[in-house]
């Protein structure tokens, strides 16, 4: 079982079946697999995107900026993880939330290594929120960015609508095949759509793994933390 990790949830799923921006199933069900993993041993730092509330087409077809859009995306993962931090504090579970854009003071602290490494060292959850707190990198990156700042052993990041990495779009190509491991060098080579291509080269070198899979059902991240073989699994090459 891996011993501290960074989860990536799809900000798109904690919307669920609703046409709401939250899914209370959903939620509960997030909120009790970071518990078990906490309950376990596991060092858990967290990062979820913002496509429940913004995204960047939003922005294009209303005429908007980049700028100040990729902004409003950062202030989405603020909601976001202030979300699920309540859902964890319902659940006994102590949480930090830290953001990369100025704190709001009673809700959020600023990031820092320090701050998020001693939380988890003291067995609290830390949200990383508002992205790298500047503009044009996705939270990609962002997760990314943290999990080598904060040693962590893997990425796990659950998807919306796709249960792994393939060879070409399943959506749209039925002969599309799966892939149950690759290295990062060989995602930059394929051009695979897995993360952008900054996080890919942040990350190529590192002895850090990143788990691809379906969030469809949040217990997922409990089997891949434990080791299952499930979804893809990216890793630095030989």
């Amino acid at each position: 079982m891996y011993k501290r990790v960074l989860l990536k949830f799809s900000g798109e799923a904690l919307k669920g079946s609703s046409n709401a921006i939250f899914d209370s199933k959903m939620l509960s069900g997030l909120g009790a697999i970071v518990s078990e993993l906490v309950s376990e041993g596991t060092q858990v730092c967290i990062v979820i995107g913002a496509g429940n509330i913004w995204r960047g087409k939003f922005a294009s077809e209303n005429g908007l900026d980049r700028i100040p859009a990729d902004y409003m995306g950062m202030l989405g993962t603020v909601i976001n993880a202030v979300t699920m931090s309540s859902v964890l504090k319902n659940l006994n579970v102590e949480s930090v939330v830290t953001s990369a854009v100025p704190a709001i003071e009673g809700v959020t602290v600023a990031y820092s290594i320090e701050t998020a490494d001693k939380a988890m060292n003291d067995g609290k959850v830390v949200f990383l929120s508002g992205g790298t707190g500047k503009p044009l990198f996705t939270t990609d990156t962002a997760a990314t960015m943290r999990a080598i700042e904060l040693g962590c052993d893997a990425i796990l990041i659950g998807k919306n609508g796709v249960d792994g990495i393939y060879d070409d779009n399943p959506a749209t190509n039925p002969n599309a095949k799966f892939i149950p491991e690759i290295a990062f060098n060989e995602i930059i080579k394929r051009n695979l759509q897995v993360m952008d291509i900054t996080a890919i080269e942040l990350i190529k070198d590192k002895d850090i793994d990143v788990r691809v899979f379906s969030m469809e059902d949040p217990r997922n991240f409990i089997r891949v933390a434990k080791g299952e073989t499930l979804g893809t699994t990216c890793k630095k090459g030989e």
